[in-house]
C-alpha cells in the first residue's frame, strides 16, 4: 500500500511539474493544481493517517493526529484562492495581449 501511495505522489508532482514548464497559461494552472494535490497527499502520507481514532487525547488510548488535517485544509483553502488568482491574471493577459503564452510581451512578435 505504501508503494502506491508513493507512486501517485510522485506521479502528480512529476505531471504537475511537467505542465508547469508549458507555455500556455491553462496548463499552467493544472500543473499548480497536480503540484498543490501531490503536496497535500505528501503531507497526509509524513503525518500518518489513522481511522477511527479520535483526534483528541484521552488517557492511554492512541489518537489521531490533527496536525496534518489541519495543514491540508489549509493549504486547499490557500490552493483554491491561488487558482481563482492565477486564473483571472490569465484571462486578463488574454484579453491585453491577445494570446495565452506565458512566456510572451505585448510587443514581442511571433517567428
Amino acid at each position: 500500500m505504501e508503494w502506491l501511495v508513493a507512486t501517485m505522489i510522485g506521479l502528480l508532482i512529476g505531471c504537475g511539474i511537467y505542465l508547469l514548464l508549458r507555455s500556455r497559461s491553462f496548463p499552467v494552472v493544472l500543473g499548480l493544481l497536480l503540484l498543490s494535490y501531490g503536496v497535500n497527499l505528501f503531507v497526509f502520507a509524513a503525518g500518518g493517517l489513522r481511522v477511527n481514532q479520535p483526534p483528541l487525547i484521552a488517557s492511554g488510548q492512541p489518537y489521531a493526529d490533527p496536525l496534518p488535517q489541519a495543514l491540508v485544509l489549509t493549504a486547499i483553502v490557500i490552493g483554491f484562492a491561488m487558482t481563482a488568482f492565477v486564473l483571472m491574471l490569465a484571462l486578463r493577459a488574454l484579453s491585453e495581449l491577445g494570446s495565452d503564452r506565458v512566456d510572451e510581451r505585448q510587443g514581442d512578435e511571433e517567428s
